[in-house]
């Protein structure tokens, strides 16, 4: 893989991470370094680590990084589940995050048995 911003796994987390951030603008300041922050923190790092994958020579290094990023994904998935419990997201805001955040596990867990098959 060369480009990351060619790849729909990347775009789809670039999506989850934008519409984060659009979601978290509204959290109260309170959680600025809390829930905002974890939140926004794991879901730049899911496309970040995709991206960072690209730039590997072995399926084995591209493999580490895309288990990062699907770590990440999860992580992400139970901080909008809290967010959503604790009322600070609206169960329809949830429900599309939720659903970029699922896709882009969807896509990471195939791209990982690519990249395992690819490795010495």
């Amino acid at each position: 893989m060369n480009d990351f911003r060619n790849l729909v796994v990347w775009q789809r987390a670039h999506e989850a991470a934008l519409e984060t951030y659009r979601a978290t603008s509204a959290f109260p300041p309170a959680e600025r370094f809390g829930l905002t922050a974890q939140l926004r923190r794991s879901a730049t790092s899911v496309a970040a680590n995709i991206a960072e994958s690209c730039g590997r020579a072995s399926g084995r290094d591209e493999g580490r990084f895309l288990q990062v990023a699907k770590g990440s994904a999860r992580e992400m998935e139970y901080h909008l589940l809290l967010a959503r419990d604790l009322g600070l997201l609206d169960a329809e805001r949830h429900a599309v995050l939720h659903g970029l955040c699922d896709q882009t596990q969807k896509m990471l867990a195939a791209l990982l048995r690519r990249a395992s098959r690819a490795s010495p």
